[in-house]
Order: C-alpha cells, then sequence, then structure tokens
C-alpha cells in the first residue's frame, strides 16, 4: 500500500496545475501623481497590500493627466489610477475599483472626489459614505455609495 500511494502522490504532484503567477491574477495599474504627495505614496501602498501590481509615475502636471483622461473638474483629486482605458480618480477603495474593472459599461471613469477622511491612503476617520461617481461624455451620474 505504501508504494501505491507514493505512485498516486507523485502522479498527483506532477499533473497538478501550474500555479497562478500574480501577473497571472493582479490588476496592472498605473498610478499618475504628484512627486510630493504623501497620501499618493499610502494610495499607492494599499493597492500593492490589495493585490495590484502599480507602475508610479510622477507628474509634474497633473492638470495634463486629468485632461488626457476626460476627467471632469467637479470630481478630481490628487491623483489617476489608469487600468487600460479606463480612469479611476481619488482614493478609491478597492472594491469599487474591482468592481469597475470588471462592469465599466459605457463609463470612461470614476471618482471619489476630494480627499476625504478616512479613505484609503488618508488619515482620519470615515465620516460618513463615500459617493463615487462615474463619468462619460454625456457627464457624471452617482455610480456607487460605500
Amino acid at each position: 500500500m505504501g508504494g501505491a500511494l507514493v505512485i498516486l502522490i507523485g502522479f498527483l504532484i506532477l499533473n497538478r496545475p501550474p500555479a497562478a503567477t500574480s501577473s497571472d491574477t493582479a490588476p496592472q495599474v498605473t498610478v499618475y501623481k504628484s512627486t510630493t504627495c504623501g497620501c499618493c505614496a499610502q494610495y499607492i501602498a494599499y493597492l500593492k497590500r490589495e493585490g495590484f501590481e502599480v507602475e508610479t509615475i510622477n507628474s509634474e502636471n497633473m492638470a495634463d493627466i486629468k485632461e488626457q483622461y476626460d476627467i471632469p473638474g467637479q470630481i478630481q483629486s490628487c491623483h489617476t489610477t489608469v487600468y487600460g482605458d479606463l480612469a479611476m480618480e481619488g482614493h478609491i477603495p478597492v472594491a469599487a475599483l474591482r468592481s469597475f474593472m470588471e462592469s465599466p459599461d459605457d463609463a470612461d471613469g470614476i471618482a471619489l472626489p476630494g480627499m476625504p477622511s478616512g479613505s484609503p491612503g488618508m488619515p482620519g476617520v470615515k465620516q460618513g459614505p463615500f459617493t463615487i461617481y462615474r463619468f462619460n461624455e454625456n457627464g457624471i451620474e452617482t455610480h456607487s455609495t460605500l
């Protein structure tokens, strides 16, 4: 019986599917941020802890990035996260990022405007629900509330 067990274990080891690598499962995003923004660095660390692969690009002119991704002025924040051609603006919780990345519908992006206390990467205590907005060429509307 011992020999059969060894053969079975060997068979299972040799025929197991390859392990998923981090690049197979981790969303790859680019975060554009100002060189001097500390909260952006905290947000990037949060994304990495949550399993994202993050390329960080420091920009001296964030206004150009906001314009490139058509992010309306009234919902802008300190940094912009890009996934493919989707823009995600501000300190958005990972649950909202993942949901949007899986099903963007007709939106060009989502945003959590400003820098709300208690949001990922920001100090302080969350003061109330976060309203996440979606935007496209037709305007801005509420996407979700967390």
